[in-house]
């Protein structure tokens, strides 16, 4: 037995160095529940109070209670979750804010970007203000790669240390080759700024990023060429179903062409410790189109959450309500089963299920995801223990 476990570790080497390496599992990190995107010559150090004050007044004019809310959405919005939302929208209003120099912001003459890139830089390192945060650059294709490039340098300039939580957007990728391009550029700014490493998340707009010319899907040789600077996959929604011939009034997060794009995406992602994020939707809640707007944002961010994308795009601060509703619910509702589920499996009770060990971290990560955007608050279970079940890597000492 002795030898012949010998030869199969001998045989399996090269794989198992490989399996570590490509999939390397949960980053130990919390995921934003939004990007909010908002154009470069927009920002101030301001926007994110001005965005949830702005989120808070739509609330209170259109439904100032639990009650209208509940009735305009059609879903059991309590006082309780009507609080905390509100509460949210005081405390962090903004998980995760892109400053947008790409299609948000639009081509404009260099010395008009270069003054926006240094005013935006400037306002970000005077106000973080948000758990993650960041800026979306012009893509690497050849009409736009040189303003792209330059942006990024000039902010890096006027920032100073990004720190945590920092993260680029490379938009419209449609190549192995622009993801090892970007490392290059990541690289090289890294040594001429003296920041630590540089992650981007790439963004899935164009049908090339999901079947290549030879026929293979590109999503996971990005993610390989991209390695650890890789953090997130984001789907371009208008973009892609743009691409390919969907019609405008039928470009949508829930169009099939969308749904394969991004079964592909969580596919790829799977095990990698890269976030997944779903788009957006470009119908706002404004004017008065507010309720019939609420309903449709509310219905998509709960059909991402059911199909396991716990992230989407925010364009509008009057979003913010029914994301934070939306989610604060998903969770909330899924608790109890949740817990009792996991109680069983740690020997505590009975819950009706035989759940093995990957469900088990499945059930320990929603409870997770729940208290770490707001929508929980448990004593039942530690932090600590619930990370350990949900196999998510721990900060290092």
């Amino acid at each position: 037995m002795d030898d012949l476990m010998a030869e199969l570790d001998r045989r399996l080497a090269d794989a198992d160095a490989a399996l570590a390496a490509d999939y390397r599992g949960d980053r130990g990190v919390r995921q934003p529940v939004h990007t909010v995107y908002v154009p470069a010559d927009r920002y101030d150090v301001h926007t994110v109070d001005d965005w949830g004050a702005q989120a808070r007044a739509a609330l209170d004019e259109y439904a100032g209670s639990a009650a209208d809310l509940a009735k305009i959405l059609a879903a059991d919005i309590t006082d309780e979750l009507y609080e905390r939302v509100r509460a949210k929208l005081d405390r962090e209003p903004i998980e995760d804010l892109r400053i947008d120099f790409e299609d948000g912001y639009g081509n404009r003459p260099d010395d008009e970007e270069d003054a926006a890139t240094i005013a935006a830089a400037q306002a970000l390192a005077a106000n973080p203000r948000t758990p993650y945060r960041g800026l979306r650059i012009k893509s690497l294709e050849a009409p736009t790669r040189r303003r792209g490039v330059r942006t990024l340098g000039l902010f890096l300039e006027h920032l100073g240390p990004p720190g945590d939580g920092f993260v680029i957007t490379l938009p419209k990728v449609t190549s192995v080759e622009q993801v090892q391009a970007m490392v290059l550029v990541c690289e090289t700014f890294e040594q001429q700024y003296g920041v630590p490493r540089l992650p981007f998340e790439i963004q899935v707009e164009t049908p090339q990023a999901i079947l290549g010319a030879d026929g293979t899907a590109l999503i996971a040789r990005m993610l390989k060429a991209g390695g650890e600077r890789v953090t997130g996959l984001h789907y371009g929604t208008y973009d892609y179903s743009a691409s390919l011939g969907v019609a405008a009034a039928y470009q949508s997060m829930e169009h099939p062409v969308a749904d394969h794009a991004k079964d592909v995406m969580q596919l790829a992602a799977a095990g990698t410790g890269v976030f997944v994020s779903d788009g957006s939707t470009n119908v706002l809640p404004v004017g008065d189109a507010v309720h019939d707007a609420w309903r449709l944002h509310f219905r998509l961010v709960r059909r991402s959450l059911a199909r396991g994308i716990y992230q989407g795009w925010d364009m509008h601060p009057t979003q913010l309500p029914t994301r934070f509703a939306a989610t604060y619910l998903f969770y909330r509702e899924g608790f109890d089963q949740a817990a009792q589920r996991l109680r069983a499996y740690l020997g505590r009770g009975e819950s009706g299920y035989l759940d093995e060990p990957a469900t088990a971290a499945a059930l320990a990560g929603f409870v997770l995801r729940g208290i770490e955007c707001g929508a929980l608050e448990t004593t039942e279970f530690n932090t600590t223990d619930l990370a350990k079940l949900a196999r998510r890597a721990l900060p290092k000492d």
